[in-house]
């Protein structure tokens, strides 16, 4: 069995590539059983070697029990991860990945659905657009590229007529795509979901201010420039380890986390940026100043929980299951 008590062990079973600077993996059960049902927006989380951690969407229709299809950016600033899979990754190799986890859920009640996508941002929509495929419903894609050779997906999105509008900046004289535009009709009770470039969110999430919140869902593949979210240095505090009886200083220019790794505690981490949940860390006492990405506005107000790469205390303590 792939079955791992921390997750799975999945061997590839093809590589090939979708577009300039893009590669789709196909994941299977190295002994051909079936895969974890997933969810539209769902991801794994994939351990490389050097003990590097990245997450990576799955795109193809949840209704596949026996594979999962992750696309991979080459990104200029790799700090090991997408470099890895692109230069050294091939079929029959085998990756230690965490079950399929979701923090951009597709709500199945909606009468229609608006998805923006931005370069790479196009993998977790893929399989929202399956899925609405196989379901019926109502759908509409806005989808913005550099140009159509490193748009992922793009022979297979061109098949959908009117459904799909692309935008390539390089066709475009370089302008990017009209966000403000490309949410001027959104329907009565459409929910918008946007993954892509920071950039790109700041600005649907900007132009759709005149939505309730509640429709609009974000998917961070990096953080947002910084503002209003972003997190400052913030003031030193006490962070209490309450299974260990320790008792740590936080100071001003330092993570929860970088503290803990100073004093040799492992927590597993992957994006030391607030967008990934990996670190997240039960809150026992104490007010958190949350700086994250990934947790809703319930999850923030009750308090329980906090993403220790990036968000801090509001209070002078904080105890922490640890």
């Amino acid at each position: 069995m792939s079955n791992q008590k921390d997750g799975l062990v999945l061997q590839v079973s093809d590589v090939r590539a979708e577009a300039c600077g893009v590669l789709l993996l196909e994941l299977r059960d190295p002994q051909g059983a079936p895969l974890p049902a997933f969810e539209p927006g769902a991801h794994l989380e994939i351990r490389l070697p050097g003990g590097l951690v990245r997450h990576y969407s799955i795109s193809n229709d949840c209704r596949e029990r026996d594979r999962y299809v992750i696309g991979v950016g080459l990104s200029p600033a790799s700090r090991g991860g997408s470099a890895f899979v692109h230069r050294s990754l091939r079929c029959g190799d085998r990756l230690e990945t965490s079950a399929p986890r979701n923090h951009f859920r597709l709500d199945p009640d909606l009468d229609s659905y608006l998805f923006v996508a931005g370069g790479i941002g196009i993998t977790p929509i893929m399989s929202m657009v399956h899925w609405c495929i196989a379901h019926q419903r109502p759908w509409r894609l806005v989808y913005a590229a550099r140009s159509p050779q490193r748009a992922a997906f793009y022979d297979t999105l061109g098949q959908h007529g009117a459904a799909v509008r692309f935008h390539f900046d390089a066709l475009c004289g370089g302008a990017a795509l009209d966000v403000r535009e490309a949410l001027a009709d959104v329907r009565e009770g459409e929910h918008v979901y946007c993954c892509g470039p920071s950039a790109l969110m700041d600005a649907v999430r900007t132009q759709g201010a005149h939505l309730p919140p509640e429709r609009l869902h974000f998917e961070y593949f990096s953080a947002p420039a910084p503002g209003a979210e972003a997190a400052g240095p913030g003031g030193a505090f006490e962070v209490e380890l309450r299974r260990r009886g320790l008792r740590l200083q936080v100071p001003q220019n330092q993570s929860i986390l970088d503290v803990l790794e100073a004093h040799g505690i492992g927590v597993p981490c992957s994006c030391r940026e607030g967008l990934c949940r990996t670190c997240e860390t039960t809150v026992l006492e104490g007010e958190i100043e949350h700086h994250d990405y990934v947790l809703s506005q319930e999850e923030r107000d009750a308090g329980r929980s906090m993403v220790i790469c990036v968000s801090r205390a509001r209070s002078p303590r904080l105890v922490l299951d640890l």
